[in-house]
Parts: C-alpha cells; structure tokens; sequence
C-alpha cells in the first residue's frame, strides 16, 4: 500500500473508530436510562448513574499526556475501543444501578483515550486549509455513531441483552482493525518542565488563549447527555413511547449531519472566531423554542432538526477553534482540556436536566440547555473583544512612541 493510499486509509480507520464509539455512547445512554426508569429508579438517581460514563472520563483524561507521548496513537486507540467493548458484553449479567455504574465508568476511561487519540492525531496531522473540513468529518462520524446508537435499542424487542452484545460485536470488528495501523507519537511539548508548578503553568497558558471554546465545549456536554439521558425520560413522562422517542432523539443528530461538513468548510474559509457564536446564538434559540413546543411531537422534531443543524458540531467546530488559537505543541494539551469541560459538563447535564424535568415538567430540560449554548455564545463573543483590544492596542502602541519623540 502507497503513502497516499495508507493515509486514506489510517484517517478512515480512524473516524471509523470515533463512529462505533459514539454508536455504543448513543446506544448507551438511552437504553440504560430507560430500563432503570421502568424499574423504579428515580429520574435524579438514574441521572446522577449516568455522570458514572464521564466521572471516567474526567478522572482519566488529565493523566494520558505522557502515556500517550509513550505508547503512541495505535496503542492508545486499541486501549480505548477494548475499554469500550468488554463492558458491553458484561451489562447483560446483572441490572444492578451500582454494577452498571461501575460498567459505565469503564466505558468513560475508553472513551476519553479514544477520543483524545483520535482528535489529537487527526489534528495535528491536518493541514491548517483542511483542519476544519477533516475535523468535521471526525465530528460527522461521531455524530453518525450517535445518531446509530439510539436505533440499536430498538433491538430490545428481540431481548433486554441484544443490543449490548450487538453494539459489542461491532466495537470487537473495530478494534481487530485496529491493529493494521501504523504506530505514531504526537508531538508534545516537555520545555515547559515537569513539575507541578511548571504543568500548572503550561495549563493556565493554554486556558487562558482558549477559555471561550473550552467554554463552548463545557456547554456541549452539557447539550449532549441532557438530549440523550434526560430527554427519554422526559419523553416516557409526556406520553410518548418508545418507537417516538427513538426518532425524536435522532432528530437533534440528523440535523448536525447535513451540516456538519459544510460548516467545517466555511470555517476553514471566513473563520471559526466569526462563525462560532453566531451559531451558538441561533442554536440557543430554537432549543428554547423546543421547549415551547415540547407538548407537540412535530414541534419537538422540527426545533431540534433546525437546533442540531447549527450547533450539532459544537464539538468538532470548537475543536478547530481552540487549535486555531494554539502553537503545533500545545494542540494536544488543548484537546485534553476540551476533553475535560467536555466531560464536566456531561457530568452536570444528567442531574441538572432530570432536575429541571421536575421543577419545569413542560419544558425546562431544553430551557438549562438554551442558556447554556446562549452563555456559550457570549463567552465567544467577549473574547474575540478581548483578543481585538489588546492587538490593537499592540498595533498603535509603536506610533504612540514615535509621535512622542
């Protein structure tokens, strides 16, 4: 195989290895939230269950920079997906709450090392005319994955087990593929030192340029898990069941589909600083309208098809940014700490969405997501302020001195 033709086919193995990811996350979260909700389990219970997925991933994702620069991408890849794929083949043993918690915080550790391996080498391995349309095919093929994954749970009808033991196999296929890549080892900086002082330092360096997408990046977590381990249960409580709910909630995911592609072009082309908060802002505005609507079924679906349209690749699209704002060596520094507000904020979505589904049963699950993305939207926008103060600021200073002499 050529160079060219082993390149196609690494970033295809790769996105390949993003979509089956995000099948077992989709298929996942919903099923699991559904069949503890028919079982009694409280909906703050069943949420504060589900933040057991990112838990892993927040805990883990801090401590991968130097086992990653170690052992390289391939490993880290094959170390994620198996993480992911054992525990699907375990939850059949036993619906336990405290089991299944301790499956999902697994599935969370595997998750972070693949996405973090994934995104960092897709990343740094793009050219800067090309990032934004590469990293949105990364961001399409999850997206895809999660919009599989809610499909799969339809499976229930053939058993509670099939869908987890299917999505299992999948994930099994993905992972022996895995092992035809060639190894590589991200560029990661070590001039900042290594103790805790100086690692402290390289982080309040990067978040400091790039505060505003991780920002960004926070709210979609928060977007995400909301949509799909708060809005079933939301659902189930309206009347729908279970045929309806698995075609609205596909609906948010569809809408990011068409757009995906498209919106990485034209970030690559007239800028992400110029197109990110303009489309949290409107995105903002049709989750609210869904939760105006939430007593409609078309009303749902239409507000989050136009909804995952503009902000359903938060993700990939808040990625380009905060590489854009960065140096070549302190991308993957960037993409863990993207990883880390990631995870914080699915860890707050669960708790904060079944929450509001009791205090606002008409609507407030998509009202906390509308101000997130909107809060998001304003971060974006104080920042670029920022950043075009102080260049031009920088810009007249050397004519203040000229005109002083």
């Amino acid at each position: 195989m050529n160079s060219a033709a082993y390149q196609r086919f690494q970033f295809l193995l790769l996105i390949g290895s993003v979509f089956i990811c995000g099948a077992a996350e989709g298929m996942l979260l919903p099923l699991v939230a559904v069949l503890l909700e028919k079982n009694g389990v409280s909906a703050l219970l069943n949420g504060l269950g589900s933040t057991s997925l990112y838990i892993g991933m927040l805990i883990s994702v801090p401590l991968l920079e130097k086992p990653m620069r170690k052992l390289g991408y391939k490993l880290f890849l094959i170390i994620g997906l198996a993480l992911i794929t054992v525990p699907l083949f375990l939850f059949p043993i036993s619906m336990n709450l405290w089991f299944w918690f301790a499956l999902r915080l697994c599935v969370g550790f595997g998750d972070s090392i693949l996405h973090l391996a994934a995104q960092t080498w897709i990343t740094i391995d793009s050219p800067m005319n090309k990032r934004g349309r590469n990293i949105a095919f990364y961001g399409l093929s999850f997206g895809l994955g999660i919009a599989a994954g809610p499909l799969l749970v339809r499976l229930i009808a053939f058993g509670t087990n099939v869908p987890f033991i299917t999505s299992g196999f999948f994930c099994l296929a993905v992972l022996l593929l895995l092992f035809l890549l060639k190894n590589e080892y991200p560029e990661l900086s070590t001039s900042g030192g290594s103790t805790l002082r100086q690692v402290f330092a390289r982080y309040k360096k990067v978040i400091a340029a790039t505060w505003s997408g991780l920002a960004v990046t926070l709210a979609f977590g928060y977007l995400e898990t909301s949509l799909n381990n708060s809005f079933p249960i939301f659902a189930v409580r309206q009347g729908y069941n279970l045929d309806q709910i698995s075609i609205l909630l596909p609906s948010f995911v569809t809408g990011a589909l068409l757009t995906q592609v498209p919106l990485g072009m034209l970030g690559d082309r007239f800028g992400r600083r110029r197109l990110l908060p303009l489309i949290c802002l409107f995105g903002a505005m049709f989750i609210a309208c869904t939760g105006l609507l939430s007593a409609y079924f078309y009303g749902i679906y239409f507000t989050l098809l136009g909804a995952g349209m503009l902000i359903g690749s938060l993700y990939s699209m808040s990625m380009g940014y905060v590489s854009d704002l960065l140096d070549r060596e302190q991308i993957p520094l960037g993409n863990i700490l993207m990883t880390v507000c990631y995870s914080a904020g699915c860890m707050v979505g669960p708790v904060a969405g079944s929450s509001l589904i009791s205090w606002i049963p008409k609507g407030g699950l998509f009202y906390g997501i509308a101000v997130f993305i909107f809060l998001a939207s304003m971060s974006c926008f104080i920042h670029q302020f920022i950043i075009a103060r102080k260049s031009s600021l920088n810009y007249s200073a050397p004519k203040q001195r000229v005109s002083n002499h």
